[in-house]
């Protein structure tokens, strides 16, 4: 039979991770005086913290007037998983002096976790050499943190020779090496651990898949989640889904997202959280936002990352309207708005000129939600302003913002003066902007262009002489696009043999029909030191228009043609566009660097509010 104080500590295990069921463990063994008994203060404090309830799991430490390291164990272990990992650090200190305790293997392990947490590599390094001097140095759970700890701060090669000291190599140490590798760029050698592994479960799978995504080599992680699906690998957790459909999202690969949401259907995932959350994003990102907000509705628990993705989603779009409906339905659903909601808001409302409801969303941020602005939020509220025209009121914005302006607040003022046409804050700007010596080749064909608008010939050649000294080259335009089962890829000025005559043909068939409706190429965005007749051909052959040539010549007709462009697409191409979608009587959607274009009609989502 069990004595009080185990029956006890059983009954607080069984409560954790439900915040009632955990209080009113607490209150009966408060009344049994059973609660400061060893080992009830740790149960208690552990069971408080997995069941989110840290300030509780706190104060109840606060309050034991005897800690013992058993209790600074589960707490420490508790808040290296939680949210505020940092508050680790004030314990530890308490532990060291005040209750003078050295730590175990399981402290060590634990504050390893809360320095891979904070990606603190002297926290890391710290431990490690006290590690290394103590009874404890020969443990293999400690030394499993430290390649964790050392991996996500980077330092792979540290990481490895801890690895190498480890005699019993189980699966998770292997993982998190494999992981490492692959987060941090190292795709060949991550590839190369896996295989050398003594088994692949889905754990191991997952982490590298998910490296490679985090490392922007999506396609990588698709193909080889492709393999672990046909190694017959059983998959009974969603997470590896939801990473497989976040890579998809990056590439914008909309037949092969829509093939893994079939696949979330046919495993029986398609009510989880975080594979919806998943497929709202993908869909966003592959332009078809209808989808996104199908998948959003039958969300059956959504969170504050399901509400802000869509929320994002829409700005993206251009849908503003859409955007803000959405958002007094998330506030009278309870949940509270993030920093990322808001970047998404003011977004909308820049995009649709919403100048009134943009300052109202700003500046409720801090007086209604106690959330203060960053940087991203200034920039989107400067640039609400901005293409508004309110120049003056956006000049000012940036001298009193607690932030220094950086390439993109002034980058976006910039354009916007040259917009409006306001050459004296154009040069007042693209001095300011020159100063910080971008890094965006953009941004300084910008600068070439506003200095040479306003006959600054100097400042011309001072830009161009900033760009030889940084070895800075405009990046080559680029779009893609899908259809049916093929993927093609076009780059400016470059039209593939095996459709050079179909495309050709059907643009200037295009361009004979769009001058009889008026149609004058704007060449003014060619930097290029031509003839007219050679600027107008320069722009004939812009990527985004081969790739939409492409689709309308292989897609079935009243398909919508979806395409995908590094670069912001030009004036003259957007004026096309909207012609294109009116004579083809198609609908284009073209995802460039900075938002969605829908092309329906002559008209565009934007309403060349862009």
């Amino acid at each position: 039979m069990l004595s009080p104080v185990a029956a006890a500590a059983a009954a607080v295990r069984a409560a954790a991770g439900s915040p009632a069921a955990v209080r009113r463990v607490h209150a009966r063994l408060l009344k049994e005086g059973l609660a400061r008994h060893p080992p009830s203060s740790a149960v208690l404090a552990s069971a408080y913290a997995k069941s989110r309830l840290l300030p509780d799991a706190l104060h109840l430490f606060d309050e034991t007037p005897r800690r013992d390291l058993y209790l600074y164990s589960s707490l420490l272990s508790a808040v290296s998983h939680s949210m505020s990992p940092a508050l680790a650090i004030p314990i530890l200190h308490r532990m060291l002096s005040a209750d003078a305790l050295r730590p175990d293997h399981f402290v060590l392990a634990s504050i390893a976790s809360v320095s891979a947490s904070l990606r603190s590599l002297r926290l890391g390094r710290q431990l490690h050499s006290h590690f290394v001097a103590s009874p404890y140095n020969g443990d293999d759970v400690v030394k499993s943190s430290l390649v964790d700890m050392y991996c996500k701060c980077g330092v792979l090669d540290d990481a490895s020779k801890v690895f190498d000291s480890i005699g019993a190599k189980n699966n998770v140490v292997w993982t998190a090496l494999v992981s490492g590798y692959a987060s941090n760029g190292r795709s060949g050698e991550a590839l190369q651990l896996f295989r050398s592994m003594p088994g692949h479960g889905l754990f191991s799978w997952t982490a590298l898949i998910s490296g490679l995504v985090k490392a922007g080599e999506s396609a990588s992680a698709l193909k080889l989640f492709v393999e672990m699906r046909r190694d017959g690998v059983r998959i009974d957790d969603a997470f590896v889904l939801s990473i497989a459909i976040g890579g998809a999202a990056d590439l914008a690969a909309f037949v092969l997202g829509r093939q893994l949401h079939g696949s979330t259907m046919r495993l029986g995932f398609l009510s989880s959280m975080i594979v919806g959350n998943a497929l709202v994003d993908m869909y966003s990102k592959c332009s078809d936002v209808q989808s996104a907000r199908e998948v959003f509705e039958g969300i059956t628990f959504r969170d504050i990352i399901s509400w802000t993705t869509m929320v994002v989603g829409e700005a993206q779009h251009g849908q503003a309207e859409e955007a803000l409906v959405l958002f007094d339905r998330m506030i009278l659903a309870g949940i509270k708005p993030n920093e990322v909601t808001f970047v998404g808001l003011i977004y909308a409302c820049s995009h649709a000129g919403l100048v009134q409801k943009g300052r109202q969303l700003f500046d409720s941020m801090k007086q209604e939600y106690g959330i203060n602005p960053g940087l991203q939020h200034y920039t989107c509220y400067l640039d609400l302003l901005s293409r508004s025209g309110h120049l003056l009121e956006a000049e000012e914005l940036i001298a009193t913002m607690p932030y220094e302006p950086d390439e993109a607040i002034w980058g976006a003022l910039l354009s916007a003066c040259k917009k409006y046409n306001d050459a004296e804050m154009c040069i007042r700007v693209a001095d300011n902007l020159l100063e910080l010596r971008p890094k965006n080749s953009s941004t300084y064909i910008l600068l070439s262009n506003v200095y040479a608008m306003n006959g600054k010939w100097d400042s011309v050649a001072k830009v161009r002489k900033c760009m030889t000294g940084l070895e800075l080259r405009k990046e080559p335009g680029y779009s893609w696009i899908e259809v049916g089962r093929e993927f093609r890829l076009f780059h400016a000025g470059e039209v593939p043999l095996d459709v050079r005559e179909e495309i050709m043909g059907f643009l200037e068939e295009m361009v004979l029909e769009m001058c009889k409706r008026g149609y004058v190429p704007d060449t003014s965005s060619v930097m290029h030191d031509l003839e007219e007749n050679e600027k107008e051909h320069h722009l004939f052959l812009h990527s985004e228009r081969l790739a939409v040539a492409f689709g309308l010549i292989k897609s079935p007709p009243g398909s919508v043609i979806r395409v995908v462009k590094n670069l912001r697409v030009c004036v003259d191409c957007h004026t096309v566009l909207k012609l294109i979608s009116e004579i083809a009587q198609r609908k284009i959607i073209v995802r460039d660097s900075s938002r969605f274009h829908h092309f329906e009609g002559g008209r565009c989502s934007c309403s060349e509010f862009w």
